[in-house]
């Protein structure tokens, strides 16, 4: 039986999921325990803080588990490797995604995309009753990054879970690694003149942390080669169909340069529904 947070983190109404998707020894599913729920925070530890250059706090370094207050109300979707057991015994958690929706971030005093842009006029421009999805803090050990099924099962299962809520709009924040702007100018400035928001909805980056994302002129852009340069999950969600917020922020703590990205469901090409199964 799953947790579906409401209206905690592990109380309130229980639905039963399956299995979202399998391949092999890996399969997809949401975590339904404290014990998954934190065997997630700590994979992410061991992306962001060991692999990576994120700076964690005294708390997440004693218990190697990146952790923040959103975590309490989101759902954490987990691929698991029954091939491999954890220190506990469970199938190993090699990749994962923090989903919020709309009535979670009602209880969690707002989304974390807010700490880093100004997101009323998105919320202001969506169709009332619209049902939102906030993406974050989604991460693959890195043995298994070269598996494109490991991946795949991420996309697969959260376009169940976007069926099963109804979702109309994802979104949230996208990293580069690295936080020299100059080193990224190629790929920023792709994303800023091919990949823009609509206008009258356009999200931007809070005024203190604004990074000025058009580096190059639109003529000086090679389109195939900036897709290249892009890192693998935005890649993705480029190909998806998905529209890039005004100005990068520069996220110290994790080392990152962050873009924002904004998907109706509506929008997804095609090839992407057929894809991972998707009959929204």
């Amino acid at each position: 039986m799953v947790n579906i947070h409401e209206p905690g983190p592990l109380e309130g109404r229980l639905v039963q999921w399956p299995v979202l998707a399998a391949s092999g020894a890996l399969e997809v599913r949401l975590a339904e325990t404290d014990a998954e729920v934190e065997a997630a925070q700590h994979l992410r530890y061991r992306v962001f803080y060991e692999e990576m250059s994120a700076v964690p706090s005294p708390d997440m370094r004693e218990t190697r588990r990146d952790f923040d207050h959103f975590d309490e109300v989101c759902d954490h979707l987990l691929v698991v490797d029954r091939s491999l057991a954890d220190d506990d015994g469970q199938p190993a958690v090699v990749g994962t995604y923090r989903l919020m929706r709309d009535v979670d971030a009602a209880r969690a005093g707002g989304f974390y995309t807010s700490t880093e842009y100004d997101i009323a006029p998105m919320l202001a421009g969506v169709a009332a009753g619209s049902r939102l999805l906030e993406l974050g803090r989604s991460c693959v050990l890195k043995t298994y990054r070269s598996k494109p099924a490991t991946m795949q099962l991420l996309w697969r299962g959260l376009l169940v879970y976007v069926a099963r809520f109804s979702i109309d709009l994802m979104f949230g924040c996208a990293s580069f690694a690295g936080t020299d702007p100059k080193a990224l100018a190629l790929p920023l400035s792709y994303l800023h003149h091919y990949h823009p928001m609509p206008r009258e909805m356009r999200v931007r980056a809070i005024a203190a942390q604004f990074v000025d994302m058009n580096l190059l002129a639109k003529d000086a852009v090679d389109p195939k080669e900036a897709l290249r340069a892009l890192p693998p999950l935005l890649k993705g969600y480029v190909r998806a169909g998905v529209c890039i917020g005004d100005g990068a922020v520069i996220d110290r703590q994790f080392g990152t340069t962050d873009v924002f990205i904004y998907c109706p469901v509506s929008n997804i090409e095609a090839r992407y529904r057929n894809r991972f199964g998707m009959s929204v």
